[in-house]
């Protein structure tokens, strides 16, 4: 399959700054093919962020620890918290933002967030079955269990053993 001529086009302006800013701020995935000191250019990195937040796997690694360009990707497109830097990984913020489109990203989570009462919630809200990546604590806290519960029953077995026995978890779990 022949290569697609925005890919072809970008390849032979790949050194060229003004085509690459111009270009990936209308198709921001094609930074994957600009030269690689621009996966380091923070204004080049932010446009094409912004218009495809999946672009975000093309930054480079010092600017996927710049919490804008980050929280720019995260906020529109939440899995893509997945290429976010360590260091920003215990944001609070940032990790809310992007659970609000994807519950799965607290797998990704920093283990101080997984324990986070706020964070569990916003996660089970769209996603119910992450509370398996929950801290120990938070899959015990009666809160959360009920919350869990009523959305999906299947997440009982990911409940501690002692909130199991919960007479509340138990009437739901046992309703029809």
């Amino acid at each position: 399959m022949p290569e697609a001529p925005e890919i072809t086009e970008m390849k032979k302006n790949a050194e060229n700054r003004d085509y690459v800013l111009k270009t990936v701020s209308e198709n921001g995935k094609l930074l994957e093919f600009a030269a690689e000191d621009f996966h380091n250019d923070r204004e080049i990195v932010l446009s094409a962020v912004k218009n495809n937040p999946e672009a975000l796997e093309f930054a480079s690694f010092k600017l996927k620890k710049d919490r804008e360009i980050v929280y720019e990707s995260v906020s529109k497109l939440g899995w893509t918290y997945c290429y976010a830097d360590e260091t920003l990984k215990s944001d609070k913020e940032l990790l809310l933002a992007g659970l609000e489109k994807s519950g799965q990203i607290l797998y990704f989570a920093s283990k101080e967030m997984r324990d986070d009462k706020d964070v569990i919630m916003k996660a089970i809200s769209n996603k119910p079955i992450i509370i398996k990546y929950a801290s120990k604590r938070m899959r015990n806290d009666l809160d959360i269990g009920i919350t869990v519960m009523n959305k999906n029953k299947k997440c009982f077995r990911f409940l501690e053993p002692e909130l199991q026995k919960n007479e509340k978890i138990q009437e739901i779990k046992n309703a029809e």
